[in-house]
């Protein structure tokens, strides 16, 4: 849970965010539930803007247990 989290400061304080490669991720982890179109449109968004890397992409994906649902999206995106 701890893994990914950023903090940012804003005017009320400190607030807790999770980073945009773990939101991408779990994504598709979570694709059944909000839908694959989701997690595909999230993928192309971050990688476009480039707020990600596929370095980051894959370690969340490792680490969540993803990878081999990822990996074909990134292979052909990237």
């Amino acid at each position: 849970m701890s893994e990914g989290l950023e903090a940012h400061q804003t005017e009320q304080g400190e607030v807790r965010v999770y980073s945009v490669a773990k939101t991408v991720v779990d994504c598709f982890r979570y694709r059944n539930r909000i839908g694959l179109d989701v997690a595909l449109e999230a993928l192309q968004e971050s990688l476009r803007s480039r707020r990600v890397t596929v370095d980051e992409l894959w370690r969340y994906a490792k680490l969540l247990r993803v990878s081999t649902v990822i990996r074909p999206y990134l292979e052909a995106i990237a």
